[in-house]
């Protein structure tokens, strides 16, 4: 069984990996807060000691505003600590499959889909780093996979901790009344966190290099969101804008590599089955 160290563990998508792929992989954790306070040398020989076949890195600082306005703390999560596990991995061997994120295409003027080819100027500091840890990363590990992830989602459940996502947006507005705004012109894929769990195991034998992680989507999020509340059976007030901005990513890389994905639209009636939601569809 391959032997994988998790980093964060404890958060929305490291503890869905923790749960879902336990059995199937031998997952080794980090102490509580070392990612948060350790240098590049301690995080080496943590690694080190643990001497794992891969690194699965999940951690990071992922708030955009946040990095907006804390671009130095941004930068030590998203640029330094991945780069510093790249440095790790080389020298236990270890193979790293680490996220980074469909940011990395904000900016663009084009409608897409993008493929990972696609020249980049991203637009804000996330993406920056994200996009700076991809090239620092590959430079020194080119082995290294790195999974630029759509916006994931999940509902409460299975004991494990949740976030802020698109599905839980609408069904908070559908309870308050609170008005949620999405434009016609802005295009992403947004994908179930449960179904890019398992896409993590085919992740884990990908050949080096950047990959388009997650459900596509054809539709605006207007429409996207439209969607989303009629299979959860809810009709919470919205409001269409009409700013611009294009994420949508072409996944045919990481499908050859056997990463295979619903789209956005059918990920949510995935997600409503799992949850017993099934007599909504």
């Amino acid at each position: 069984m391959m032997r994988v160290l998790l980093t964060g563990a404890g958060g929305f998508l490291g503890a869905r990996i923790l749960q879902q792929l336990a059995g199937r992989l031998e997952l080794l954790t980090l102490p509580h807060g070392l990612m948060a306070r350790a240098g590049q040398e301690e995080l080496r020989e943590a690694v080190a000691r643990l001497h794992p076949d891969a690194i699965l890195h999940t951690a990071a600082l992922s708030d955009t505003g946040y990095c907006e306005a804390h671009p130095e703390e941004s930068y030590r999560a998203n640029v330094e600590v991945p780069f510093w596990l790249a440095e790790a991995a080389r020298a236990a061997g270890a193979k790293l499959v680490a996220f980074s994120s469909d940011q990395v295409y904000a900016g663009l003027q084009e409608h897409g889909p993008f493929t990972e080819n696609t020249p980049l100027s991203p637009a804000n500091v996330y993406g920056r780093h994200k996009r700076e840890a991809e090239q620092r990363v590959l430079d020194i590990l080119p082995g290294a996979v790195l999974l630029r992830a759509t916006w994931l989602y999940d509902l409460p459940g299975y004991g494990l901790p949740i976030r802020g996502n698109l599905p839980l947006n609408l069904l908070r507005a559908a309870r308050t009344g609170e008005v949620l705004r999405f434009s016609r012109r802005d295009y992403r894929g947004v994908t179930y966190a449960r179904q890019a769990v398992e896409a993590l195991l085919p992740a884990l034998e990908l050949p080096g290099g950047v990959y388009n992680f997650g459900s596509e989507n054809n539709t605006d999020m207007v429409t996207t969101a439209r969607q989303f509340c009629q299979v959860l059976g809810i009709d919470p007030p919205l409001e269409a804008a009409d700013w611009p901005r294009s994420l949508l990513m072409d996944t045919t890389k990481a499908r050859a590599g056997g990463l295979a994905f619903d789209s956005t639209a059918d990920g949510i009636r995935r997600c409503a089955a799992d949850y017993g939601l099934a007599g909504l569809l």
